[in-house]
């Protein structure tokens, strides 16, 4: 499903930058759904290279994880092969076509994937409203969905490189449903939100976030899909300003002046929803 980056190239790198942040905000809200962590079973939809399932899986019961690339797919399989915990089953597949039956699981999640269907705010987000509902279908009524995912507010100041590429931080918000959408649309699929939580000390990168000179490596870019929206003229300009402030000495204060007002409003938030028994 994903319309931009590709993750056959991205899944050797992938890990060396991005870290499963907020894993306690996810099972706080998946106790208070109810019925016993341990025998419960969740479904890791857009699983990526499997860092969310294997975080999770010493709580769970079962974890069925899917994602469309198998390169992913292949590094989230070694990842999983080292880490204890409740069975993990490996899908490839789409998630706006989930290969489960109705009502199967007591939990499911999304992280950092909605903004990857090629879907658009001016046509309503079909694709959007079909992954949601597939999500609700395989939901079983009174369980718990989180969607981890970044408000426009986040995108736009909550990374210190975002006013270097601010061509593609909107492009990025373009591709993100803000908030007020996201909330709305959930409801519609038959998911009634419960709230949105902000692990606002985190940074989705850990140590590496903070290297600004980190984004002259093309490895540590692939760790933000971010940066595939940036065109070839405006990423020789953020490179060209970074060696800059390099050479100046003052490529650090300009990573701590930018990164100020991260610690506030986080980089990612969870929306927590629960499915209607009706839906």
């Amino acid at each position: 499903m994903n319309a931009y980056e590709n993750y056959a190239a991205v899944s050797a790198d992938y890990d060396r930058t991005r870290v499963p942040i907020g894993v306690e905000v996810i099972l706080g809200c998946l106790a208070a759904s109810g019925g016993p962590l341990a025998s419960s079973r969740l479904l890791d939809a857009g699983c990526g290279t499997g860092g969310y399932s294997a975080a999770l899986r010493p709580h769970l019961g079962a974890i069925d994880a899917v994602d469309l690339n198998p390169s992913m797919l292949g590094v989230a399989r070694a990842k999983l092969d080292r880490t204890p915990g409740c069975p993990v089953t490996l899908h490839e597949a789409s998630i706006d076509a989930l290969p489960f039956e109705d009502a199967c699981f007591d939990m499911v999640m999304v992280n950092q994937v909605l903004h990857h269907l090629p879907d658009s705010p001016h046509d309503g987000r079909p694709l959007l409203r079909r992954v949601l509902g597939g999500l609700a279908r395989v939901l079983r009524p009174g369980g718990a969905a989180m969607i981890n995912t970044c408000s426009h507010e986040q995108l736009r100041r909550g990374w210190w490189y975002a006013t270097l590429v601010p061509g593609a931080v909107e492009a990025m918000c373009r591709r993100h449903a803000d908030t007020a959408e996201l909330t709305r649309l959930l409801a519609e699929a038959g998911l009634r939100p419960r709230g949105r939580f902000v692990p606002s000390d985190a940074v989705m990168q850990g140590d590496a976030y903070f290297d600004g000179r980190g984004a002259l490596d093309p490895a540590w870019r692939r760790g933000d899909s971010l940066w595939s929206l940036v065109s070839e003229s405006e990423l020789a300009r953020a490179i060209d300003r970074i060696r800059a402030l390099d050479e100046a000495g003052t490529l650090d204060a300009f990573v701590a002046e930018q990164d100020r007002m991260r610690p506030s409003i986080g980089q990612i938030g969870f929306h927590y929803a629960v499915r209607e028994p009706g839906a």
